[in-house]
């Protein structure tokens, strides 16, 4: 794990395609770590005049020489794009599957679960912001060398079923996913994100190759509000529909907050939109905030907004609606919608039961959506 460090990238408007505030390289120390770990960037097309055009997420920097882009982890040096935090981790850790949180896929399964710095998002909720927003040359100094190999390895020898890159965006730090999960892929281990959503159709085209799962957050329904976060709303609900039309199961995450998204409309909108654009059988998060980073001042999400959400998803026809960051009886569980049995029972984010022998309901035999639903309860984290 890293120590807290607050340093934070200012804002910057979402479409602004001419990235000319990048932070610059100080300490030579650093300096000579930074360079070191230099992976030329997937993903762009190099500029006459010298700038590098970004392809890799919708704000599609265009990044002068010696400057970066958004995410602070893509930089011009040459005319050439490079990736500043390929082959290195601040965090690499074993996790539920149901951490991420994926409730239909291979429940009680281990994910080996891992994250560099940067982000192409500065939600001002973020619960891991000393990570997200860290620079470079902090990653430097704290990160922690590891080849693709050496997590696949260590993935394979703590019994994972899969390799989970998380905790924050993993498309900014795509080239190290490329290889990690290629590899991975190849030795019969799955690959999941938690994302953001904000990716390129040319970037998702690639993780069709190995890319089994994800859960996307879908932060809100309102363009302005993804502004605030440093995003824009369209270009996550064309990710989330050219995914599910990829194959890739899909679960979504949406954190109501206070003031923010939790507006009646607003909670409709998303939930009509999963119904309608990616199925009623999604799962849906309903995740309940608190207070954190640049919204501290804001409460927790009262009780029965939560409840309010869950009842709008049902009446909008989704059958799998799921409580986050709330305890309590039947909060996690997954229920059939057919004949109202217990299926799975959770606590939180840890299986207690599996009743799925199959794909099919052992009471009422309905196809109950997922992948690997009758997967058995995994040895404990080590």
């Amino acid at each position: 794990m890293v120590a807290r460090i607050g340093v934070l990238i200012g804002s910057q408007e979402s479409e602004v395609r001419s990235q000319n505030s990048g932070v610059r390289r100080q300490e030579s120390g650093v300096i000579w770590e930074v360079e070191r770990k230099l992976k030329e960037a997937m993903l762009y097309q190099k500029q006459q005049d010298g700038r590098v055009f970004c392809q890799l997420c919708p704000h599609y920097c265009l990044i002068e020489e010696g400057k970066r882009g958004i995410c602070q982890v893509r930089e011009n040096r040459g005319g050439l794009l490079y990736s500043l935090v390929f082959g290195r981790t601040v965090t690499q850790n074993v996790d539920r599957v149901e951490k991420k949180p994926l409730f239909h896929f291979y429940p009680g399964s281990n994910s080996y679960s891992l994250a560099t710095a940067g982000c192409n998002f500065h939600c001002q909720y973020c619960t891991n912001w000393q990570v997200s927003q860290m620079s470079a040359e902090q990653f430097a100094e704290f990160g922690v060398e590891a080849s693709p190999e050496k997590i696949v390895t260590d993935a394979l020898k703590t019994g994972c079923r899969s390799i989970a890159y998380t905790y924050v965006e993993p498309t900014i730090f795509f080239e190290y996913v490329y290889e990690i999960a290629s590899l991975a892929h190849s030795h019969g281990l799955f690959n999941l994100f938690k994302t953001n959503g904000f990716m390129t159709m040319e970037m998702l085209k690639i993780c069709h190759s190995f890319l089994n799962a994800a859960n996307v957050d879908l932060k809100a329904f309102r363009d302005k509000t993804y502004r605030q976060f440093g995003g824009r709303l369209q270009p996550v609900l064309d990710s989330l529909k050219f995914m599910k039309a990829l194959g890739i199961w899909l679960e979504i995450t949406t954190v109501i907050i206070p003031g923010v998204n939790d507006e009646n409309q607003e909670i409709e909108d998303i939930a009509g939109f999963i119904a309608q654009e990616l199925g009623v059988d999604t799962p849906w998060h309903i995740t309940r905030f608190f207070p954190a980073y640049k919204m501290e001042n804001i409460p927790p999400t009262p009780l029965e907004m939560l409840y309010k959400a869950r009842k709008i998803g049902l009446e909008k026809g989704l059958r799998y609606v799921y409580f986050g960051n709330l305890l309590g009886e039947g909060n996690q569980d997954t229920i059939c919608p057919n004949c109202g049995k217990l299926l799975i029972q959770r606590r939180g984010c840890e299986l207690v039961e599996n009743l799925m022998q199959s794909d099919q309901c052992p009471s009422c035999g309905i196809l109950i959506p997922g992948v690997g639903l009758s997967h058995q309860i995994s040895e404990d984290l080590t």
